[in-house]
Parts: structure tokens; C-alpha cells; sequence
């Protein structure tokens, strides 16, 4: 098995594109965002509701938990309250356990969903694993569905896990207790596969996911996973944790594997702080891939993290209402203009690199530092076209960024 940094330079080939809905993931399309909500699934409303939070702040593809044939029986009902709203972001079910007698007891709920996922881990136990791992894959099969076979460091198949560990006594040149771990989960999900395909599920249906907490872990499997096989990928760190250290472990794994040409969606599995929107984790995934320069989402704004030079807090009151201001306006400018997501900004805090960082941006604004005369120059598409004073610097900036949008982006058809 490779460890960390073996496969660097050796670029993954391509996957196999799977259609979940309207949106399709590996092959040759963009590495696509998903989420997943954190409420009651059988509370229709506010499912639905938080659903819907998560596709407009950009989720793509927005993951449920299956678990109850009450939350099953609410699935249906969630997809047609979504579809009402105009929400047409496809649902996944997050099965374990009890997926096969959900899945054939509520016949809508199979229906309704864009993809199932299950865990071969905890898909059925003994003799009941094939037969239960099989209802799913029927069902995948009769309602024209995808599936996700994520295995998790957490609840591996320990009867597999076992048998490796024989096998790896019997070797002249044992590996280490790690190793044996990461083989077990990639081993649990190509097997899965395996099976799978064997039932007859193509593998333009098929997505993998074999999921660890630690940054080095994660790199080392999906290496290995991704030079063993042609599937679609699902990317994250099962649970990467709260605030900043969530943040940080996500981008750490994720960026590394993404440069490697590895996965084909990713989500973001943090931790929210009590009273935070869930869209955080939409929000990381899409900076994570748009700073990388592999999609563009929303305008980003650059600006400079201030200094001795920069007492004043206006710069990064600026940057805040102008960064707020952009998301706030994407979903009505991304119906509206053909390209805005790709517009820059910079908003600079001293002269030091505050006209040259505001040249490169498409349009910048280099305001006052400490001791500097009391004037903000904008610069737009690198040329200055005007200076802006006073108190209400805010607004009218905003205002250049309105009318800058509406004369340089085409009206989409």
C-alpha cells in the first residue's frame, strides 16, 4: 500500500462520470459541493427548509438521513415541498442498517431520492450482509439510481478486518497495525463495488468514499484507492471537527488530493458552533475549490489583514460589507449575468500594496492608512477612474461594484 507522497506525481486517471439528477460528477465534470442537513428528516418543514438553505448557498448535491420508516415515509414529501420552492437540488438518503427494509417499504421514498448511500460496513451482519447489501442494489437498480458504498474507519466490516489481520501475520515482512486499517476500508468498498456490478449496477452508478478523521490517513487511502480503480470519488474527512481545526484539516487533505487530480465531489464535514448556519460547510468547500482555481462560485474579495500601518477597522468593515454584499446578490446576478462569479475585488487597507493589489482585481479600492490623506482611490480594470472621501465610502463603493456588474457581464439568454 503507498504511503503519503508515493502517487504525487503520478496523475489519477480519469473516473467514471455518474448522473445524480440533473448534475453530474466525475469523468470530465467540475468536482461538484455537497452537504448534509442536521435535522429530524421526518419533520417535513424544516427539512425541507434547511434543504433549501443549503442549495442556495451553493450545496449541489444535499445528503439526508434514512433511518426511520418515518423519515423515510417523509422523503417524498420533502422533495415535492422543495420542488414547490423551485429547489431542484438533488436528495441523498444516508442509509445504515435498515436501508434494504426502508427502501422496499416506502417505494416513494426509492423514488424520490437522487442517489442511496450505504455503509458496507454496517449494511447486514453474517449471512444477512449479502442478501441486505442486495435489496439496495435492486432498488438502485429498478428506480434507475446511483449509489454511494462509503466505507468509514468507524464502523468497519470487523469480520474483514480480521481476516487481513491473518493475512498479515502470514507475511515474511508484516505491515503495520495503519496499513492493515487503510486496506481493510479500501478493500471493504472496491469488494462492494465488486459485488455490486455483479448484480448488475454499472459503474457509471457507482460512487466510493472510504473515509478517516486524520489528514495523513486520508491522503494515504485515496492515494491508494484512486490507483486502484476507475470510480467516482467521494472526498472528506468523516469528521473533521469545529471552527478553525475543521477548517484547516478539510483543506489540508482535501487540497493535496485535489492537485493530485483525485475526487470528484467533496463535503465539508464540520461541526457547527452552537447558533451557526449549517451553510458554513457550502461556503468552506467552495472557497476550498475556488481559491485552488477549479471552479469559481462568487466573487472573492481580496484584502490585506492590516498592520501598524492600518489602525483604522474601515478597511475591514469594507471588505465585510462588500464580501456580504456579493453573496447576497449571487443568486439574483447569477440568473441575471453570464460570468459574474469570476469578477474579483480587492479591497486594500494602505498605499503600501493597496493601488497594486487594487490594479489586479477588476475593480479595487486602496483606502486611507494611518497618517495617509484622507482619500480611497478605485481602480477598475487596472486603470484609476475615480477617488472616493468621506463618510459614506461603503455605499458608494458597493455602487461601483453594481454598475460595474451590470456593464460588464452579458445578460444571460
Amino acid at each position: 500500500m503507498t504511503d503519503p507522497g508515493e502517487n504525487a506525481a503520478s496523475p489519477r486517471r480519469p473516473s467514471v462520470g455518474v448522473r445524480i439528477g440533473a448534475t453530474t460528477m466525475g469523468g470530465s465534470a467540475p468536482v461538484v459541493v455537497q452537504s448534509m442537513t442536521n435535522t429530524d428528516t421526518a419533520d417535513v418543514a424544516g427539512t425541507a427548509r434547511q434543504v433549501a438553505e443549503l442549495a442556495r448557498a451553493g450545496s449541489e448535491l444535499v445528503r439526508i438521513t434514512v433511518n426511520t420508516p418515518e423519515a423515510a415515509a417523509a422523503v417524498p414529501r420533502i422533495r415535492e415541498r422543495l420542488d414547490m420552492m423551485g429547489v431542484g437540488v438533488p436528495l441523498i438518503g444516508d442509509f445504515h442498517y435498515n436501508g434494504h427494509q426502508l427502501l422496499e417499504g416506502e417505494p416513494a421514498c426509492a423514488q424520490a431520492l437522487g442517489k442511496y448511500r450505504i455503509n458496507p460496513g454496517n449494511v447486514g451482519f453474517g449471512r444477512k450482509k449479502d442478501i441486505q447489501f442486495a435489496a439496495i442494489v435492486e432498488a438502485a437498480l429498478k428506480y434507475d439510481k446511483p449509489v454511494r458504498i462509503g466505507a468509514n474507519w468507524g464502523s468497519l466490516d470487523q469480520s474483514m478486518v480480521a481476516a487481513l489481520m491473518d493475512e498479515n501475520h502470514a507475511r515474511a515482512e508484516p505491515w503495520d497495525a495503519a496499513r492493515v486499517g487503510r486496506e481493510a476500508l479500501i478493500r471493504s468498498a472496491l469488494d462492494s463495488a465488486a459485488r455490486a456490478e455483479e448484480l448488475g449496477l454499472p459503474r457509471s452508478r457507482i460512487v466510493l468514499s472510504c473515509k478517516v478523521s486524520g489528514v495523513q490517513e486520508l491522503i494515504a487511502v485515496y492515494r491508494d484507492l484512486a490507483a486502484r480503480c476507475d470510480y467516482a470519488l467521494h472526498l472528506g474527512l468523516t469528521e473533521a471537527g469545529m471552527g478553525s481545526k475543521g477548517i484547516v484539516a478539510s483543506s489540508a487533505a482535501l487540497s493535496v488530493l485535489l492537485q493530485e487530480g483525485i475526487g470528484d465531489t467533496i463535503r465539508i464535514s464540520l461541526t457547527p458552533e452552537p447558533g451557526e448556519s449549517r451553510t458554513r460547510e457550502v461556503i468552506v468547500a467552495q472557497e476550498l475549490l475556488q481559491t485552488m482555481g477549479l471552479r469559481a462560485f462568487t466573487p472573492l474579495v481580496t484584502a490585506c489583514p492590516g498592520c501598524g500601518r492600518t489602525t483604522s477597522t474601515l478597511f475591514q468593515e469594507l471588505a465585510k460589507t462588500v464580501q456580504d454584499h456579493v453573496r447576497a446578490k449571487m443568486p439574483e446576478w447569477r440568473l441575471k449575468y453570464d460570468g459574474v462569479e469570476n469578477l474579483t475585488l480587492a479591497v486594500m487597507g494602505c498605499v503600501v500594496n493597496g493601488p497594486g493589489e487594487s490594479k489586479h482585481a477588476d475593480i479595487g479600492i486602496s483606502l486611507p492608512g494611518t497618517g495617509e490623506a484622507p482619500a480611497a482611490p478605485v481602480f477598475i480594470d487596472g486603470a484609476k477612474a475615480m477617488t472616493l472621501r468621506g463618510d459614506n465610502i461603503a455605499h458608494e463603493f458597493v455602487g461601483v461594484v453594481e454598475d460595474y456588474v451590470a456593464r460588464r457581464y452579458a445578460p444571460r439568454a
